[in-house]
Parts: C-alpha cells; structure tokens; sequence
C-alpha cells in the first residue's frame, strides 16, 4: 500500500508543478502584454518631404519643410527641438536652426507663423508640422545641385541629439533663390531655360556678396566650437 501512496503523492506534487509553471506563463505573459500595450516607448519617425519652401539671399537661407511625425510606442513623445545640417559640406557644423512652426508649407504676409516650441507627439499617433530652419548668418548659400540633408532632433526622454532623417534635398529645383516659394522635391530634370536661371539668379547672389566672398565665390563661415554632436553621418 506504501508504494501506491508513494506514486499518488508523485501524480500530485507533478499536477501541482504543472499547474504553477501554467500560473507563472500567465503572469508574465499579462505584465509584458501591459508594458507592450501602454509603458513601452517607442520611437520618432519621419519621411522625405515631396516638396520644400526655400528662399535664399546674401544674408539668410531659409528651409521650409512638411515633416509628418508618427510615435511608434504606446507613451507620448515631447519633441524639444529640431536643426537641419548638411553633413557632407565645409559648413555642416553649422546648422540651419528651426526659427518658426507656420500653419502652412506656402509662404505668405498672413500666415499665422509662431515661434518654435516644443511639442507632444502623442502614443501611435502622427502629426503634421511645417517646420522652418534659419541659417544661424550667412555663412551657407545652396548651389544648384543635390545634397545630402539630416534633421537631428532632441527628445523629452532622451539627451543630446538623435538622427531622425536623411534625405536628399535637390535645390537645383530653386529657380528663383530671392522669392520665398514652394519646389518639389522629387527628382526631375530641369529644362535648359530653368537651370539657367537658377545659374544665373545664384551668380546674382554671389556677386552681392561683395569683399565678403573667398576667391571661389563662396563665403568662408565662422568655426564656432559645437558642444553636441550634431553633424554626424550614418
């Protein structure tokens, strides 16, 4: 009789193991199904715009971009700040700073243009947000050719600046550098009439420079010292 008390005891002391490993599966599977649905935080993302608003003098550069920003987590994301740099040129150390958040992606006298400030990107949301980036001064003047744009941003939850996007930025498209305009930015060919003004239109700018230029016809920018890391590449 020992024997068969012995093997019933063995049957149950199995049930109840199985019974507590099925207890502790369920467990952890519902507090990761918790953090996975509402604690997780997610990531920033963002697109190459299709069209861009530009307008380029001796004394400012100004970039107008339509960035749509989706949160891939469930927890709200507060953007603090935004900067445009071209990594692959002399003055990439230089960014061109967000300066304004209009309503609109076309320039106008009565558009409502408010001053940057931060802003909650809610969880699993995306938003629509016309950004506009100032040179700091004249220290960068787009040619007519492509070139290679990064918008880094800082967020609440994370310190110094991240990558956001690369994309190209094709300003060979600014036809006319002086009107605040919007151009596309999808890679088309430009007439032989169009490069020509935009050829023209910069050599305009170039000269209004004046004693300021270098001999290549560019002006040489200040090499202020940077605190972040705001030019990498990937």
């Amino acid at each position: 009789m020992a024997p068969l008390m012995t093997a019933t005891e063995q049957a149950a002391s199995s049930s109840l193991t199985g019974a507590g490993v099925v207890s502790t599966c369920a467990l952890l599977f519902t507090v990761a199904s918790f953090w996975w649905l509402n604690a997780r935080q997610g990531h920033l993302r963002t697109w190459e715009p299709h069209a861009f608003a530009a307008v380029v003098h001796s004394s400012t550069t100004r970039l107008r971009l339509p960035l749509v920003l989706h949160n891939t987590g469930p927890k709200p994301i507060v953007v603090q700040d935004l900067i445009l740099t071209f990594p692959d040129e002399p003055a990439s150390h230089l960014p061109l700073l967000w300066v304004s958040s209009p309503s609109r992606l076309q320039p106008g006298p009565d558009e409502d243009a408010k001053l940057p400030a931060g802003f909650v990107v809610p969880g699993r949301e995306a938003q629509q947000r016309f950004i506009e980036f100032e040179a700091p001064f004249s220290g960068f003047m787009p040619e007519a050719r492509d070139y290679k744009v990064q918008l880094q941003v800082r967020v609440g939850h994370r310190k110094g600046w991240r990558r956001l996007l690369t994309f190209t930025l094709r300003a060979a498209n600014i036809i006319d550098p002086s009107r605040y305009t919007v151009y596309n930015n999808a890679p088309v060919e430009l007439t032989k009439e169009d490069q020509k003004r935009a050829d023209a239109a910069l050599l305009e700018l170039l000269k209004a420079q004046g004693d300021d230029s270098a001999p290549d016809g560019r002006r040489q920018p200040n090499s202020p010292d940077d605190d972040g890391d705001i030019g990498t590449s990937r």
